[in-house]
């Protein structure tokens, strides 16, 4: 069953992004990294991406669902913004991220480049609200300032 979850899951990250893919060229093309927390360190994003963690004792969590489906409907928006996509819906799974985050039950984690926790959120939040919050970091702006070239 779980299995399965993760198949139906990563459908519904990857057909958004190839439907997209069929009119973009290769330059603008994003791809949301979507992970899960068993497979990951939160250290090997250091510098390199911004982690957006959601946790959830079990799959079948009504919360978990609803983040994910948000999260998949605006993958670019996140993909943009340089942000991965961890999943951990095992309350035992003993992860690093479950490990060094330390929720209970359903917690959404926005973390920055420099592996420090932005926010916690007990509730699921639309892609508009993380997008937000990531705009403020200082290393966001800071990107922003760079492309802009200033």
């Amino acid at each position: 069953m779980t299995r399965l979850f993760h198949l139906v899951l990563i459908a519904s990250f990857a057909l958004p992004g190839a439907l997209a893919a069929q009119d973009a060229t290769p330059a603008e093309e994003t791809v949301l990294a979507v992970l899960q927390a068993n497979d990951v360190d939160l250290n090997d994003f250091l510098w390199v991406a911004r982690p957006v963690v959601v946790f959830a004792d079990s799959p079948n969590d009504p919360r978990f669902a609803e983040q994910v489906a948000l999260l998949a409907d605006r993958p670019d928006a996140l993909a943009e913004r340089d942000v991965v996509v961890i999943l951990d819906a095992e309350r035992g799974s003993g992860s690093q991220p479950r490990d060094q985050l330390r929720p209970r039950g359903f917690m959404l984690v926005i973390m920055d480049k420099d592996g420090e926790v932005e926010l916690r959120k007990p509730a699921p939040w639309d892609v508009r609200e993380i997008t937000r919050t990531i705009d403020k970091m200082p290393s966001r702006q800071q990107e922003l300032r760079f492309e802009a070239g200033g």
